[in-house]
């Protein structure tokens, strides 16, 4: 089953508001779906100061973001007015550039993005931002500036339930063996080097692969390869919870589309490949496994529609999102920021010599 399939399975209208309560000036609620539910937070008052009630409320929205790894902001009209931005700068500390960017997408400035400029007509499958760098980002917020009038969802999932809802015999495999990210530069699919690495400087890259635990190959001026393992799991900084943080199904061959994947194929060996994900000790990973992988994200995934003027943030540690394919004009931005470096950063049993 391609990542296509997999999200067209999932309910297109799976999130419910459950019990609401008023407290102030803020309506606390939640959104559900699937094992996924997140904090819902909408104004009980017209010209509700947001940006001042989160400075007088960090403690209950830090908490809140533990728990439920993302809060919904709706209806404070963060559309284009610049409320987006001051939230950004109210609950992310350090916004952090894209490094090792695989997916097109214009910066706005200030630290704000356009999401992935796929298609519409494409998916994109489920993952947590950056996970395969040494230093991601902990917190990332969204903001529907248009809402699309048909799909376009961002389907959002607790990875914490993925975790759970993973064969523990696999789990344990990965918990072992790691995982490598394989990626080609150059072959015109996808990112060049330049513009992933945010240099025009081949000795920057060596640089950053050293510092970064990535393994360099570079045949021309044009043409490089990079080798990367990470553990497959990872621990929450601050509640300790282990979570599935990687994106091993997300590149994995068999997540194109059956005629993407054979054209590719006839065209490229699998270290060849612009992405390829295999085992830490670079054998490749059964379909079989990515198919019950992806099947864990289903059962933990949350879709609502986006509504005008919404605004999401997340621990990136603990919701994965992707993007459901549209009809329309969508138009929704990104920021990301407050980095972290864990302290086992590659996967210890790699032998580079291999």
């Amino acid at each position: 089953m391609t990542a296509i399939d997999v999200a067209a399975r999932l309910p297109r209208l799976s999130a419910v508001r459950k019990s609401v309560a008023v407290t102030d000036l803020i309506r606390r609620g939640e959104l559900q779906g699937g094992q996924t539910r997140l904090r819902l937070l909408e104004p009980a008052h017209a010209a509700v100061d947001l940006i001042g009630w989160l400075q007088q409320n960090r403690p209950e929205v830090e908490a809140a973001l533990l728990q439920y790894g993302g809060i919904v902001f709706r209806g404070f009209g963060g559309d284009g007015n610049g409320l987006f931005q001051d939230l950004v700068k109210a609950t992310i500390p350090d916004i952090q550039p894209y490094m090792e960017g695989a997916t097109p997408r214009t910066q706005l400035g200030d630290g704000v993005y356009t999401s992935t400029e796929f298609p519409h007509d494409q998916t994109i499958a489920q993952h947590n931002e950056l996970s395969y760098v040494m230093r991601w980002p902990m917190k990332i917020c969204f903001a529907c500036r248009t809402a699309p009038a048909q799909g376009g969802e961002t389907p959002l999932t607790d990875v914490r339930r993925v975790l759970g809802n993973l064969d523990p015999a696999i789990v344990q495999q990965f918990t072992e063996r790691g995982w490598m990210l394989i990626r080609n530069y150059g072959n015109g699919l996808g990112p060049s080097w330049r513009k992933a690495f945010n240099t025009d400087d081949l000795d920057e890259v060596r640089r950053y692969c050293a510092q970064s635990d990535i393994d360099l190959e570079i045949f021309d001026e044009e043409h490089i390869r990079t080798r990367q393992v990470r553990p497959a799991i990872r621990q929450h900084p601050i509640s300790a919870e282990h979570v599935w943080f990687n994106h091993i199904a997300f590149w994995h061959p068999s997540s194109l589309p059956e005629p993407v994947r054979q054209g590719l194929l006839a065209q490229f060996d699998h270290e060849a490949l612009p992405y390829a994900t295999c085992w830490g000790d670079g054998q490749q990973i059964d379909d079989g496994i990515i198919a019950h992988i992806h099947a864990a994200y289903r059962q933990a995934t949350l879709v609502t529609p986006w509504q005008q003027g919404d605004m999401v943030l997340l621990d990136n540690m603990l919701i994965a999102h992707g993007r459901l394919p549209f009809q329309g004009p969508r138009a929704i931005v990104v920021a990301m920021g407050q980095p972290y470096v864990p302290a086992q950063a590659a996967h210890p049993t790699w032998d580079r010599t291999q």
